[in-house]
């Protein structure tokens, strides 16, 4: 209701949304002149701290004087102090606000017990963002976990799946069509180690209830 959201898919896990409240990144790395055809950021959010998600040196070109940024407890520590002072960490559970947009930190983790040493449960983040009158869900790295099943009222989600670090397709469908969201991109869907996810098998496993949106990820 208070205007519209477009999503550009960046590469992997980073994207940009353009949104009524400001311009949002999530989970930069790579190459700065990957981010120059849009807005600068008001808000950068960071899961986690693996490589494919956090980059101080990108983070230090593309943080601007105004930038807020958003991490779990993990990365925080390690951010540049400069970085430090534009930044918050917030912690599985808890909350915080951009703006009037509602951000929730969501637990992100491994269940499967040979794939805990990835990504421990209690350390990374998932986010829910509040809009007015519309919800977003981004998964981070993570499995099917309980937390993102409880999911509900979700408008548009972001779900990762890549062997190992996280969930195949299959959890991945199965774990969308309990919470519902009305709207998901797969995203995180190839691997460093050729755990590559098959993003059209997932739409199909999904069913009819949420509209699978395709992002040029990997373009």
């Amino acid at each position: 209701p208070a205007g519209p959201i477009t999503v550009h898919p960046v590469d992997h896990a980073s994207f940009v949304m353009e949104t009524p409240a400001g311009t949002i990144y999530v989970d930069p790395v790579g190459d700065a002149a990957m981010y120059e055809a849009f807005p600068p950021a008001d808000l950068i959010l960071i899961t986690h701290e693996h490589g494919d998600h956090y980059n101080a040196d990108t983070l230090t070109a593309l943080a601007g004087d105004t930038t807020q940024m958003i991490t779990n407890p993990a990365v925080f520590d390690m951010l540049p102090e400069a970085l430090k002072e534009k930044a918050e960490a917030v912690e599985n559970g808890a909350s915080t606000t951009f703006g009037e947009v509602g951000i929730e930190a969501i637990p992100a983790y491994n269940i499967t017990e040979e794939r805990k040493q990835f990504h421990p449960e209690g350390r990374d983040n998932g986010y829910v963002l509040g809009f007015e009158g519309f919800r977003v869900y981004i998964s981070g790295d993570t499995e099917d976990t309980p937390e993102m099943r409880a999911l509900s009222g979700i408008d548009l989600a972001f779900v990762c799946m890549n062997l190992p670090f996280t969930m195949d397709a299959n959890a991945a469908a199965s774990a969308v069509a309990e919470f519902k969201p009305t709207f998901v991109y797969p995203y995180h869907y190839r691997g460093r180690d050729g755990g590559t996810q098959d993003p059209q098998a997932f739409a199909e496993m999904v069913g009819a209830e949420t509209e699978v949106k395709m992002g040029g990820w990997y373009d």
